[in-house]
């Protein structure tokens, strides 16, 4: 890669990174008990059409910080924004109607249901919408489009990320929250699940994906963050980070060989 495609890069996250921040966490300390906090103070932007990675150790408050901005969780100082509105506390369901997608790590299908019926769920709030954005889903997953009448319970693991994600997009989001989208699938469906991200965040929507493979996660988001112990450890472009001697040392190594990756 020459200095020039460097530069490049640099440049067009910069321009993402001025944009008013589709979400925003300032500050945000808190945790699921009232004595123990798991956030520490974390900061955090997205920018619109921006593919954002988290990555860090177990225990870090990777899916914490994400639910936080969900109101999940306590929050007992800092603050969310979605758009430049203060949304600290809201509940998800309520922000799904606001441009918040969400994709679960466990539990994100409803499998006795089909995939059609799956994506019909995904707009239940405007039901008016489901057959322009199904055809939008089948275009970008063909297969869920061959497989619509099929149980979820009968898909593999990679196709059953398909319909999560789908699912996730039926309600037209500006930001795709996904809590480990590659967890528990093997390295070829890996790639897949990270093909498909690249095929979201392609077609306008911003993702902020928290993921345990963490190398594969630098290598496909524009920016990443490194947590650690509820707090911001490093920031950086995903190449950055990639390359930064520090992060090699301290978190890719370790993540590394405790995922397999």
């Amino acid at each position: 890669m020459s200095d020039t495609d460097t530069d490049a890069d640099t440049a067009a996250v910069t321009d993402l990174t001025e944009a008013t921040p589709v979400v925003e966490v300032r500050q945000l300390i808190g945790g699921y008990t009232a004595d123990v906090n798991i956030l520490n103070g974390c900061d955090l932007t997205v920018a619109p059409g921006e593919f954002v990675g988290i990555i860090g150790p177990n225990g870090a408050g990777k899916s914490t910080l994400l639910k936080a901005i969900l109101g999940m969780l306590k929050i007992r100082d800092g603050a969310v924004f979605l758009r430049g509105e203060e949304i600290t506390g809201t509940k998800a369901h309520a922000l799904v109607g606001r441009g918040v997608g969400f994709v679960p790590q466990t539990r994100n299908v409803f499998p006795s249901l089909t995939v059609r019926e799956n994506l019909e769920m995904g707009c239940y709030l405007k039901p008016h919408m489901f057959a322009e954005q199904f055809d939008m889903v089948a275009e970008m997953f063909p297969k869920l489009s061959s497989r619509a009448n099929q149980a979820a319970s009968a898909l593999s693991g990679g196709e059953r990320q398909m319909v999560a994600m789908g699912r996730a997009l039926m309600m037209n989001p500006s930001i795709l929250l996904l809590d480990e989208p590659s967890a528990g699938l093997s390295p070829m469906l890996q790639d897949e699940v990270f093909i498909n991200c690249k095929k979201i965040n392609a077609s306008g929507v911003a993702i902020l994906m928290v993921e345990q493979n963490a190398r594969r996660c630098l290598q496909v988001c524009d920016r990443g963050y490194v947590l650690d112990q509820g707090q911001n450890a490093y920031t950086g472009t995903g190449r950055e980070l990639l390359a930064d001697p520090n992060v090699i040392g301290l978190y890719l190594g370790t993540l590394a060989r405790a995922t397999g990756g």
